[in-house]
């Protein structure tokens, strides 16, 4: 990849003539930007949920850790039953407690998950008995092994327990706490700041200082979707559209994050400034302009160590750019494979025809099943680019390539399903009760 398609001395000319990146271009230069946080963080067990595993994690010992009953009922020699039903009790084993030695010729009663008394090579579930106290009956004649739960069924030691980039969900936590584990390995959490800019903006639940103003929308989302992705955000308000100010802010800001998100003024407008402030802060452009609809104007480029990507002020823009762009740069930042946007196969469920060019981005729903198994999906929000309300309906993002002048019913689509923080509830059933 060269470095950069503008250099910092191109005039404005020459940013306008600069050819468009293609979308593998613009993602592979943003993760050139990028280089991953190294160092694992061991973090307690109750402060792993939602972070990323950096190393494997194996299983420090068998599970279960002793042969116990899977039943409550009657621990028993097979063998002690070959010519009576009733045998003596001679103890009882509960769990957490020793499991003692089982006679000759008798039974010991037993609850599930207790140790399996030694001797013992079978228990009969208590349904299958009939209890005399000090005597019992045994009902059902059992065989070697009957509802004994061995030493190791369940997992070797050594066995993973987490592979390396994993999620941690609570399953695993139950998993780990379960084997034993206090503390877990895991990848930093990359540093994060957002900002927005826009003499237009305020942020929402406060009154406008003047008319012509709008509340701020993307800021509270790209910190919200930074957030999900494992970041440590930081919000740095609304910036003015003033060169001046967008330049100091930027050089405080140098080597003091991870990443830098901004939205809007990164176009060719007498007040989109972005660009020119990070020249002057002493950052450099990587690249700026992405054959994409909506989103083309993508700035990409760095602040010292830092990385900043420029995403547009057009809201659902800016998010398409976040999943593009954004999302995999906190990937690598986080030691975590680099997912790939629309990866996932479907069918097109709406006929559209398009002026082809430009790679384009738009929310989907699924409305059905394909005969080969894959989703049906519809387009939402047709003939709006700029508007987040289809999205509150969709369950992802589907993409058709530059050339694609038609899509009809059937066509196979490439999309990015929303995971389940990101779906919609499903509409409520007409009449429908809920019991509580």
């Amino acid at each position: 990849m060269p470095e950069a398609q503008i250099q910092p001395s191109c005039g404005c000319d020459a940013v306008a003539r600069a050819p468009l990146l293609s979308i593998a271009q613009a993602v592979e230069l943003s993760l050139d930007q990028i280089s991953p946080l190294c160092a694992p963080q061991p973090v307690l067990l109750a402060d792993a949920l939602g972070r990323h595993a950096a190393q494997a994690v194996t299983a420090p010992h068998a599970m279960p850790f002793f042969d116990n009953s899977a039943m409550d009922g009657f621990a028993l020699r097979c063998c002690d039953l070959h010519d009576q039903q009733d045998l003596p009790v001679a103890g009882t084993v509960a769990a957490g407690t020793e499991p003692g030695t089982l006679p000759p010729g008798q039974a010991m009663r037993i609850y599930t998950g207790a140790p399996l008394p030694r001797g013992a090579d079978a228990v009969v579930m208590v349904e299958q008995c009939t209890d005399h106290g000090d005597r019992v009956r045994i009902m059902a004649r059992p065989t070697p092994g009957q509802n004994i739960r061995r030493q190791g069924s369940d997992q070797d030691a050594g066995q993973p327990l987490l592979t390396p980039g994993t999620r941690i969900a609570p399953r695993h936590i139950g998993l780990l706490a379960a084997n034993g584990i206090t503390h877990v390995p895991v990848t930093p959490r990359p540093r994060v700041a957002v900002f927005s800019t826009g003499d237009e903006l305020y942020d929402g639940g406060t009154a406008p200082q003047r008319a012509g103003r709008i509340p701020d929308a993307n800021r509270p989302m790209l910190l919200a979707l930074a957030s999900a992705a494992g970041a440590i955000v930081t919000d740095l308000g609304i910036l003015p559209d003033d060169l001046a100010t967008t330049t100091a802010a930027l050089r405080e800001l140098r080597d003091h994050y991870d990443l830098i998100l901004t939205s809007g003024a990164v176009s060719m407008g007498g007040r989109d400034h972005v660009q020119a402030a990070l020249r002057a802060a002493g950052g450099t452009v990587k690249g700026w302009k992405v054959a994409v609809k909506p989103g083309k104007p993508v700035l990409l480029g760095t602040l010292g160590q830092t990385a900043l990507t420029g995403l547009p002020g057009n809201p659902f823009a800016a998010l398409v750019g976040f999943h593009l762009f954004a999302l995999p740069q906190i990937a690598r930042l986080g030691g975590r494979p680099v997912p790939a946007f629309a990866d996932a196969p479907a069918h097109a469920g709406f006929d559209w025809t398009r002026k082809p060019g430009r790679a384009e981005v738009f929310p989907v729903r699924i409305t059905g099943t394909a005969p080969d198994g894959q989703p049906i999906l519809n387009r939402l929000g047709a003939g709006v680019s700029a508007t987040l309300f289809p999205l509150a309906q969709a369950d992802g993002l589907a993409l058709v390539p530059p050339r694609t002048a038609q899509v009809q019913p059937g066509d196979a689509l490439r999309w990015h399903p929303f995971d389940g923080t990101d779906r919609p509830s499903p509409a409520p059933t007409h009449g429908a009760r809920h019991a509580f």
